[in-house]
């Protein structure tokens, strides 16, 4: 290139300042006779000039000649025309320099003119260098910022394997990677290929999935911008939802082997031994959570808005691990909606949330001590967000039996965390209106483990927690069951045998209608002999009635010595006992007893022949 002809005044000034400093012609110095790295890790251009400029980049010190460098590279040139004047030697530091010292390297030896090699892996990095450089047409013909141009239109973006090749390698070169477009247009590429092949007709998800390997192995800004680019495309949300159901399996964590390493909890019969595990290893680090925290509240935002374009299993993951690494609050709220629209897919198992989070100091911010063990509160939520959107359906609440089942699942097992206080079990309980329930032995069984683990409970707060279980709604063997149940309040135990009466008497009636008109002899001979147990069962709940009539006027004096809260409670229920046929009761009282600090009767229940049912509990 005659740099005498350049238009430019600036290169002309800096062209002037070298034929007044370099007296020997450039053909001399350019190609150098050899190139290497020598101990220091100095890279030298030997040549029969010595060289006169020195740069420093990372760790390496490249001795080299400026005038190769000048002659192709604006910001270099501009450098030593800022420096001419000055008599000390020439070293030039390169901070932030993309693609470091071996991009560098090549960069030089373009300069001198030695071949280039362009490949998907250093293409990206020499494009972003040479824009750092300045290398453009303005000094040379055919200079590196038009080459590298070129490669990546004509071959990088025409290539699948190339364009996720190129796109992996601007993770190191931001943000030079996106201001040159390099990002963009890889993105645009590899999104328009997906459209293309899993847009023809017949194709089904599996056969569409060929992409996801590939792409998940992208960083999430990358990746995120991928989706973007495809839903603008209008892909079937159910591929978008399979890609990233794929993504979040191999870049976040397993939050329940997280959990594992920050709490455990050992059961014994009588109490709960809650022990705190704390080493190194189960600590997680600032920059990891960051990251976590970063990646699920990307991927929240990425999620197709149709429903069950990812199971609720999946959702209630995500929910599992944005609430560990502390996400947003408006995106956790999101995908708890999300959860409440498909609530009734899901298991009692994923929805057990743990109560900690992991905060920005990588430790638990919440101990036994201050929290239960599961995240109610969430839970109590996506309930409420599910009957909302179930009422907002054409049907109302047409899965409502099966949220009354997980409801009464999930009480089942927090029912054994020792901090549950009862409001807060009581409240959950009550989330759902009553017709979402048919049969309320579920709810039963939970109440039984909750008193089973708090043995300590008062009898006023007893009867509290068995008021949201309707005594009615139980099953002929659950009745059987809390008819025995020494845990059970008083009042519950009354309403339970009366419960149990009218249900026998049902059962009877349906045995009898049924016996008349089947005339099968061999299924008749059978109603028949249940009929005549039930009735001899019956018989024998009257006589023990009988004798709990005669102890009525002690029992009813003994009330009055109760306080006046226990003899509120306790005459209302035992008012009810003065119609003619009591039937209604099984047991005979035998004395009283006291647990935790205040006197309570009970039945004895034990008498009664009745066949015994196994334990719910």
């Amino acid at each position: 290139m005659d740099h005498s002809q350049s238009s430019g005044n600036d290169l002309d000034g800096v062209n002037q300042v070298h034929n007044q400093r370099i007296v020997v012609p450039a053909s001399l110095i350019s190609p150098a006779d050899d190139y290497g790295k020598k101990e220091n890790y100095s890279w030298f251009a030997t040549s029969q000039i010595p060289t006169d400029l020195s740069i420093q980049l990372q760790d390496v010190t490249f001795q080299v000649h400026k005038f190769p460098l000048v002659s192709r590279c604006g910001y270099i040139a501009q450098v030593e025309m800022q420096n001419s004047n000055s008599n000390l030697e020439k070293c030039l530091k390169l901070d932030n320099f993309p693609g470091g010292s071996e991009t560098f390297e090549i960069i030089l030896k373009f300069c001198y003119g030695l071949p280039l090699v362009l490949n998907p892996i250093n293409v990206a990095a020499l494009r972003c260098a040479s824009e750092f450089l300045q290398m453009t047409e303005e000094f040379e013909d055919g200079n590196l910022i038009s080459k590298t141009e070129a490669f990546l239109t004509f071959v990088v973006l025409s290539s699948w394997k190339d364009s996720v090749t190129v796109l992996k390698s601007c993770e190191t070169l931001s943000p030079w990677a996106e201001n040159v477009q390099i990002v963009r247009r890889c993105c645009d590429s590899i999104a328009w290929k997906v459209y293309k092949e899993s847009s023809k007709p017949g194709e089904i998800i599996d056969e569409e999935s060929w992409w996801f390997d590939d792409v998940t192995t992208l960083r999430i800004d990358h990746f995120m911008r991928i989706m973007t680019a495809i839903k603008a495309k209008l892909l079937k949300p159910e591929i978008i939802g399979s890609c990233i159901m794929q993504y979040a399996g191999k870049w976040l964590s397993d939050t329940d082997t997280e959990a594992e390493g920050c709490r455990r909890y050992s059961y014994s019969k009588n109490e709960v031994q809650i022990n705190i595990l704390s080493s190194k290893r189960q600590e997680v680090s600032l920059g990891h959570s960051k990251e976590q925290r970063m990646i699920v509240e990307s991927l929240i935002t990425i999620l197709p808005a149709q429903e069950e374009v990812v199971p609720c299993k999946f959702l209630l993951w995500m929910l599992k691990v944005a609430l560990a690494h502390s996400a947003s609050p408006a995106l956790i709220s999101d995908l708890e909606k999300r959860v409440g629209m498909v609530l009734e897919n899901a298991d009692v198992n994923d929805l057990l949330l743990p109560s900690y989070t992991i905060g920005d100091q990588g430790k638990t911010l919440n101990t036994p001590d201050e929290c239960t063990m599961h995240n109610i509160d969430v839970v109590q939520r996506i309930m409420q967000y599910s009957l909302m959107h179930e009422q907002q359906q054409h049907h109302p609440l047409a899965g409502k039996f099966n949220l009354g089942k997980l409801l009464d699942g999930y009480l089942a097992e927090i029912a054994r965390d020792p901090n549950l206080s009862i409001t807060k079990f009581q409240v959950l309980a009550e989330a759902l209106p009553e017709t979402t329930r048919t049969c309320d032995d579920g709810l039963y069984r939970a109440i039984d483990l909750y008193l089973k683990t708090h043995p300590s409970l008062s009898e006023h707060d007893r009867q509290r927690l068995c008021e949201v279980m309707d005594c009615e709604k139980l099953s002929l063997d659950a009745c059987m069951h809390a008819a025995r149940n020494d845990r059970l309040p008083l009042r519950t135990i009354v309403q339970v045998l009366f419960s149990e009466q009218v249900k026998m008497r049902k059962a009877m009636g349906k045995e009898q209608t049924a016996s008349s008109d089947n005339s099968d002899q061999h299924d008749t001979w059978t109603s028949t002999k249940e009929i005549t147990t039930l009735k001899a069962e019956l018989e024998k709940v009257k006589m023990e009635v009988q004798g709990l009539q005669k102890d009525y006027g002690e029992l009813q004096r003994e009330c009055e010595k109760k306080t006046d809260k226990c003899r509120t409670s306790l005459g209302w229920t035992l008012g009810r006992m003065k119609i003619k046929s009591p039937s209604f009761l099984k047991g005979k009282i035998q004395g009283d007893e006291t647990i935790g600090g205040q006197k309570r009767f009970s039945f004895g229940i034990h008498k009664i022949s009745l066949r015994r049912r196994f334990s719910v509990s």
